[in-house]
């Protein structure tokens, strides 16, 4: 059978009432817009204009609809998987409305169904754009369609590569019983997930796809290379320790990868704006807790000590900084007192001498100062004084003031 026979199979089998709630790849329609095409390169008026790299016309109606495709299946996905992975993790009065509404089933079979639908979905329309790009480069002698897959990770919607995807896996995972083993669970079809753990203790997700494609998603984070510890996605999709990426963004662990910013540059890509987007892979934490328990206990110390450290820093400097502020303040206001003092002290040396400054604003602020109360210590300073120095100091109070 031929995978559009397939692919319409399952978009009007037994899944189609969950289907009409989400975006799919119109498959059948795009083959048509490239079969026109192949039709038209049999026409001797146009097979100088179809066999260019390029169609103008398929272009127009092939990639942008596609585009367009590939987008809302990407949003309609991540969003199903964060409404059930929220479902998993979520507690008290809200998990328990949960199971109210799906009374009739339990709450782990309901969403081991919702979990299965979501992979067979989201692999099925990722083969499909594959199936069709294939198509496209064979139709147009090009490498058109290789690019738009180019694009299509470049701009972080490449279904098989989501983030969201791994998590749906650790998802499948955490729902295997201890004596499982490596086994699928009643979770998988025609696909499975398993981790390995080699020879370097480096463990690995797998991904079986419908038409025995492999996929290996890799968990170790680039910066430390050990195995993920509390694992963060950025919005390129890249995965890190929490750890590891708040201090390569300079950012607070406590406050986590968001409390970043916006302008630091993802450690492998080196794209902006990607912190902001974070996702905080929990099912995945989850499953390695339990698959390396080992491993998850003696990293969960040297985090906490980290934490600990960095904390003790942050609050040492800003002490630091504040008793450097509030001597500034201290010592400034001190000298502003000693001098305005002085000048109050040069004002009344002035007045009880009878000098008269040539300035008429200076006059008038000697007039202003000496009119007010003089302490002890300008009396004392004023006997110091000499007349051009009690000029020259009002002189330079009424330039500021």
């Amino acid at each position: 059978m031929k995978f559009g026979e397939t692919f319409m199979e399952y978009l009007h089998g037994d899944r189609e009432w969950f289907l009409d709630k989400c975006s799919h790849v119109e498959y059948k329609r795009l083959k048509k817009v490239l079969k026109s095409c192949r039709t038209c390169r049999l026409n001797d008026s146009c097979t100088n204009e179809c066999e260019c790299k390029s169609c103008p016309l398929c272009d127009q109606l092939f990639f942008s609809e596609l585009m367009r495709e590939a987008l809302d299946i990407a949003g309609c996905f991540s969003t199903r998987v964060r409404h059930l992975l929220h479902l998993h993790v979520a507690g008290g009065i809200e998990r328990y409305m949960a199971r109210l509404v799906h009374c009739f089933k339990t709450d782990q079979t309901t969403m081991i169904q919702e979990g299965r639908m979501l992979i067979e979905y989201v692999t099925m329309n990722a083969i499909a754009i594959r199936k069709i790009l294939k198509k496209y480069d064979k139709v147009h002698s090009s490498v058109n369609g290789k690019n738009f897959k180019l694009k299509m990770r470049a701009e972080h919607i490449e279904l098989l590569q989501s983030p969201w995807l791994i998590e749906l896996g650790a998802f499948c995972l955490n729902f295997k019983r201890p004596g499982d083993g490596n086994s699928p669970s009643e979770f998988s079809t025609h696909f499975s997930f398993d981790v390995d753990v080699d020879v370097d203790d480096t463990p690995k997700m797998t991904l079986m796809l419908p038409d025995s494609m492999k996929l290996e998603y890799d968990l170790t984070c680039p910066i430390c290379l050990d195995t993920l510890f509390d694992p963060y996605a950025l919005g390129c999709g890249h995965l890190f320790c929490k750890s590891c990426v708040c201090l390569a963004a300079s950012a607070m662990i406590c406050d986590g990868p968001k409390a970043a910013s916006p302008e630091s540059k993802c450690p492998v890509c080196r794209e902006t704006g990607v912190y902001p987007k974070a996702l905080h892979m929990t099912e995945l934490d989850m499953l390695l807790k339990r698959r390396c328990k080992g491993y998850w206990k003696e990293r969960l110390t040297e985090e906490r000590a980290r934490v600990l450290k960095q904390t003790k820093d942050f609050w040492d400097s800003q002490t630091r900084f504040v008793a450097a502020a509030a001597f500034v303040a201290i010592l400034g206001l001190v000298v502003a007192t000693f001098l305005l003092k002085i000048t109050l002290a040069a004002a009344c040396l002035c007045k009880r001498s009878g000098w008269k400054s040539k300035n008429p604003r200076v006059q008038t602020r000697m007039w202003t100062l000496s009119s007010k109360k003089v302490l002890t210590l300008p009396l004392f300073l004023s006997f110091s004084l000499s007349l051009p120095d009690a000029e020259y100091l009002i002189w330079v109070l009424s330039r500021v003031t």
